[in-house]
């Protein structure tokens, strides 16, 4: 371990999506906050627009962070049968991740350790295994969805094969493989970091730390909640302007992130729904709707009449928000959400319940973790994404039970609670990254 002033030098590298991304710049604060020396890696080019203009920005924010560019050998997505941008560029990465040595070894001063995205895993630890660099983990996702990530192709008996990401069931994939590579290569590495915390997911981290799951599996290290940066407000006066004049706790928030493209008419349906419910709501939703080629505005596909519904009970946003913001808002009391890890996080930094309906990827996993824990609702018999059409009358039922649930409202309060204590001075994060420095100092 050596840097220039006896402080540890630390590599971040990322992979690809907002989802994936966003923990590591906050953890990258965190680190800075230690006086830890940082190098972020930096696949170019950049999938997204968004990413790269948050990385730029980010950059800007901290200058003493060096920016290491990384240009892998580019991938013909016909012959790796891959359509999806985000898991190309994660392949792309993995194919050229030998070329990582030469960039990795010239770092001065001397690299202590590397923070590896979970989805590059297998092919980055045999490079930083050659260099004799400490390797850990960024796991963006769930200690429950550790749990299956760590003996795959095994399933936890805690965990319902119907829960499983249903591309994860076809053997045959190349998400399956790498899902399955990734994990088989876990016990190589130095320890796991994780954006969750004991009270949120006490019965997936004691049976992680138990090895009852895995054996050899490493340290994992909950260093959760992640707090957003200043660098991600996002001004957008009118949506805080018409929360100020709601009632407390009678607003629901909706929102599905940045990847989820529903058919037509689900989306009239879910418009429909949150009219029954009779609440107030805030809908962030994409300007532009995809359905399977083509491409239409909110308003064509939900017609007139039922615009001018919504917009008689609620407020429709179509550019994107600053999240941490608005669920900080004493008017919101509910939110509709597809359960990407970092959102069901910030729902509870902020104590709001949940109706968690699951889209693609680890979110009914995640989903299952606040129904668990009574913070909220998941949706299980709506199925995976458009599997099937959910009509608004039962939507705008949900709504109704979620924001009239005081039981759910006051156990979340109380996670709210802990959160925020985690995230004190000498809490949560920063106490169990001053531990897992001291580890690597006495290494």
């Amino acid at each position: 371990m050596s840097s220039s002033d006896g402080n540890l030098h630390v590599a971040l590298l990322p992979s690809s999506g907002m989802g994936h991304l966003l923990p590591y710049l906050r953890l990258a604060a965190s680190l800075i906050h230690h006086q830890c020396s940082l190098t972020l890696i930096t696949t170019h080019p950049i999938v997204s627009s968004a990413e790269s203009q948050l990385i730029s920005t980010f950059l800007s924010a901290f200058p003493q962070i060096t920016q290491k560019k990384f240009t892998p050998i580019p991938l013909d997505p016909v012959a790796a049968n891959i359509t999806d941008p985000f898991q190309l560029q994660w392949e792309t990465i993995r194919q050229s991740a030998h070329l990582l040595s030469p960039l990795i070894s010239s770092s001065s001063p001397p690299l202590s350790f590397i923070i590896t995205d979970a989805t590059l895993m297998s092919s980055v630890i045999s490079v930083t295994a050659k260099l004799c660099l400490p390797n850990y983990i960024l796991f963006t996702s769930s200690a429950r969805m550790l749990s299956l990530f760590s003996c795959f192709p095994s399933i936890p008996s805690s965990i319902p094969k119907e829960s499983l990401p249903p591309i994860l069931l076809d053997s045959n994939s190349s998400f399956t493989k790498n899902f399955s590579d990734n994990s088989g290569s876990l016990k190589h590495f130095n320890g796991v970091l994780i954006n969750s915390f004991e009270e949120l997911e006490k019965e997936s981290l004691e049976m992680l730390a138990s090895g009852n799951l895995t054996k050899g599996l490493p340290p994992v290290f909950p260093l959760g909640p992640f707090q957003p940066l200043e660098l991600e407000r996002i001004s957008l006066l009118a949506p805080l302007k018409w929360l100020e004049n709601q009632e407390e706790s009678s607003v629901v928030y909706v929102s599905f992130g940045s990847r989820t493209a529903m058919s037509k008419e689900q989306i009239r349906e879910l418009g429909n729904g949150l009219v029954l419910s009779g609440c107030k709501f805030l809908w962030v939703v994409k300007s532009k709707v995809v359905d399977k080629e083509e491409e239409e505005g909110l308003d064509e596909i939900l017609g007139h009449q039922l615009m001018k519904k919504i917009e008689n009970n609620g407020l429709v946003v179509k550019e994107w928000v600053d999240q941490w913001q608005i669920l900080s808002q004493k008017a919101v009391g509910g939110f509709i959400s597809h359960c990407g890890w970092n959102l069901v996080v910030e729902a509870a930094c902020h104590g709001i319940p949940v109706l968690g309906w699951p889209q693609q990827g680890d979110q009914m996993i995640n989903a299952e973790v606040i129904e668990a824990g009574g913070w909220g609702l998941c949706m299980k018999s709506w199925g995976w994404g458009s599997n099937h059409l959910v009509k608004g009358v039962e939507i705008g039922d949900k709504i109704k039970e979620l924001m009239g649930n005081q039981r759910m409202k006051m156990e979340w309060a109380r996670i709210s609670e802990v959160a925020k204590q985690r995230s004190k001075a000498g809490e949560g994060c920063e106490n169990m990254l001053k531990t897992l420095f001291q580890s690597l100092t006495k290494s």
